[in-house]
């Protein structure tokens, strides 16, 4: 059986839960206390794991540090990790990802506030501007969603290191096939209802949520999007709604199974209303054929009324399994493709993202 780490990112603190051959997840103390966490990674490339986290300093701002042994110490660079050029006369607002690129070792991609993405050549001490995208003529007319103008999603392809997918909220989703030097929106087909009648299907504009692929299949895009979710089979080139049989189609987090290209999960929210779960159940919803048809999965679940949310990042598949984290601070997996839950951790505070990897 193998061992297990989970990352646990909330609004004051870091939170490590590990498992030893396939036993129960045993919560380490907080790290970064007060601190918030906004996005984590484990690095698994190299002779011993890294793991990431963005974290908000507060008065000081944002940074990156990252942990060589678990996190029993942590590093930070000795000038700003993630800072625009001067020329940008920008200011970096909040690290919203970090994503180790699965084809050329040493890169990390981080997406950040204000709408940008940034690349590391270093494992993640150190990161660079990519201009192509900051210079790309929609940006001006990005507008921030309700989090903010966030580049929230970063999907490095699996094996050619020039093509990449990322999500802006709510810019909408941009692709490069040229390493970041240039950038194509990608978003028809996704509705946007909040634009004029005759201007509901705009080139860009849309506020996206959430994009995730399997390696295995890196040309169908799974999207969770304000109005709807939606499917790609041609790396984003056009988009197929697939959130109808839903009982809302509006959500924040969506994540693929680690094994199977067609299965996905989401969990869907009352979206006019007071964004907590439909009927207030405690709820996943899963496909096993790319969005043709969805399960609601509860088993080991509170069973209500439940009243709280779960945000972009905080729903993660890997081969440890299936995990997620709530608004009020809990933290649920597992195992058997979420057929049945267990409870990780209770009363932390607001969980923000959330990472498991095998070790």
């Amino acid at each position: 059986m193998y061992d297990a780490l989970l990352v646990i990112g909330t609004r004051k603190g870091l939170f490590l839960a590990r498992s030893s051959g396939g036993g129960p997840f045993e919560v380490e103390p907080i790290r970064f206390s007060t601190v918030g966490v906004h996005a984590v990674a484990v690095d698994t490339r190299g002779p011993v794991p890294r793991i990431l986290a963005g974290i908000e300093y507060g008065h000081f701002g944002p940074s990156v540090m990252w942990s060589d042994d678990l996190g029993t110490t942590w590093q930070e660079a000795g000038e700003a990790p993630i800072a625009f050029p001067e020329h940008t006369g920008a200011a970096l607002a909040r690290v919203w990802q970090l994503q180790p690129s699965p084809s050329e070792p040493g890169v990390v991609w981080a997406g950040v506030e204000p709408g940008a993405l940034f690349r590391s050549e270093d494992g993640g001490a150190t990161f660079a501007l990519v201009e192509g995208l900051w210079n790309h003529p929609h940006r001006a007319q990005w507008q921030p969603g309700g989090g903010g103008l966030c580049l929230h999603t970063v999907l490095p392809h699996p094996s050619d290191p020039k093509s990449m997918t990322v999500a802006v909220s709510s810019g909408g989703v941009y692709r490069s096939t040229d390493g970041g030097a240039s950038w194509e929106a990608a978003n028809q087909g996704i509705r946007a209802p909040f634009f004029p009648e005759g201007a509901q299907y705009p080139e860009f504009g849309q506020c996206v949520h959430k994009v995730d692929a399997h390696p295995s299949r890196p040309d169908r895009l799974f999207l969770q999007h304000h109005f709807g979710v939606y499917r790609s089979d041609d790396s984003g080139g056009s988009w197929a709604s697939i959130g109808d049989s839903l009982p809302s189609d509006f959500g924040f987090p969506l994540t693929v199974h680690a094994d199977r290209p067609d299965t996905l999960y989401v969990f869907p929210l009352r979206a006019d209303e007071d964004r907590t779960p439909v009927d207030h159940r405690c709820r996943v919803f899963r496909s096993d054929d790319a969005g043709a048809s969805w399960q609601a999965l509860s088993a080991g679940l509170p069973e209500g009324p439940v009243h709280t949310a779960v945000l972009r990042d905080a729903m993660h598949a890997s081969a440890a399994g299936v995990f997620f984290g709530t608004r009020d601070g809990e933290v649920y997996g597992s195992r058997d493709d979420g057929e049945s839950w267990f409870t990780v951790a209770q009363h932390l505070p607001d969980v923000l993202t959330v990472r498991a990897a095998v070790l």
